[in-house]
């Protein structure tokens, strides 16, 4: 089969497109997924330019996410059959097999049926920035409605989920942005307010948003100098989570203010092999899909390009301001 691997520590030239064996079922709860699509996340630059999370070694398929048909199950199989049309967040991170090639294995526990109004592109697109949104805003901020929550870098994979989640719980929405395309696109998404953060940054126009007081809950996707401008449009007693590293900073006005600081890595049940954590990220799927084939959820893929063309999405991706997420199609 054709697959991406990666070759060596490094830029995105080191994604090369090679013949490798197919993956063969091994244990009886495994399924056989032929992939039509592999969304591209920043954590796949990432791996790519720092190293795998574990010692398997190279090469290496990168990408966590992919949507696919069901080829063949094992002995034990309960929920697919061949035929079966799955979406997954599985692999890609240096202990499994990611989804950059034209077939994968994963345990059935993994998948979830895909939505059926979401072609295979929008669903592999989805599977990271949906359970990442939601842990952040929902287990770690602990968003209610009426609340206002602010949500850094709208316009983005997983920014631009995250609106839609904290609307369909009932908050007041407001989402930076860099330009006033990207305003417009997330307000079409349902946020209340647009916040251009260029040229002079975001704290005056979010504190005049909320009369001063602050968003309840402040979700950053950005990082360091972003997390540090949020510390001041926390309201009191409000909660800042981050996907990021934050950085040496000083917490004294953090403190003042109460706040509850966390942290949110999706990746950590498949990283540490916390199967319990892992079964509820399957369960946000089934909800996030019956909410999209209600309607009240969508995905955004602003580019679709062909597997060979990984070494471009993946420079894409480190460009910055990339709205929605981009995907690699896999032909038949």
């Amino acid at each position: 089969m054709k697959a991406v691997l990666m070759t060596a520590i490094g830029g995105p030239e080191v994604l090369k497109l090679r013949d490798v064996a197919e993956p063969e079922i091994t244990q009886p709860t495994q399924i056989k997924v032929q992939l039509k699509a592999a969304g591209v996340n920043p954590v796949d630059t990432k791996v790519r330019s720092h190293g795998l999370f574990d010692d398997h070694g190279l090469p290496a398929i990168l990408g966590c996410d992919g949507a696919g048909v069901v080829t063949d199950t094992g002995s034990a199989v309960t929920d697919f059959k061949p035929g079966d049309h799955v979406w997954f967040c599985n692999g890609g991170l240096g202990n499994d097999p990611g989804n950059y090639a034209e077939t994968t294995v994963l345990d059935q526990r993994w998948a979830s049926l895909k939505p059926a109004s979401l072609s295979f592109a929008e669903a592999a697109a989805a599977p990271l920035v949906l359970i990442t949104a939601w842990g952040a805003l929902f287990d770690r901020g602990g968003l209610q409605t009426s609340q206002t929550v602010l949500i850094h870098a709208g316009a983005g994979g997983v920014g631009h989920v995250a609106i839609q989640l904290a609307k369909i719980r009932g908050a007041r929405v407001i989402a930076t942005v860099s330009d006033s395309q990207k305003a417009q696109f997330v307000k079409d998404l349902g946020a209340d307010e647009a916040v251009i953060y260029k040229p002079s940054g975001f704290a005056d126009a979010v504190n005049a948003l909320t009369g001063g007081n602050g968003a309840d809950l402040v979700f950053d996707t950005v990082g360091p100098a972003v997390f540090k401008e949020s510390i001041a449009v926390t309201a009191h007693f409000g909660r800042l989570i981050t996907l990021l590293d934050p950085g040496e900073l000083n917490l004294a006005e953090a403190r003042m203010r109460n706040l509850l600081i966390g942290f949110e890595l999706m990746l950590t049940p498949m990283l540490r092999h916390l199967d319990a954590a892992r079964d509820k990220h399957v369960k946000i799927l089934d909800q996030c899909g019956q909410w999209i084939d209600e309607g009240r959820l969508q995905i955004h893929v602003s580019q679709q390009l062909p597997l060979e063309q990984a070494v471009t999405a993946h420079q894409l991706i480190e460009a910055g301001h990339t709205t929605g997420k981009i995907v690699l199609a896999i032909a038949d």
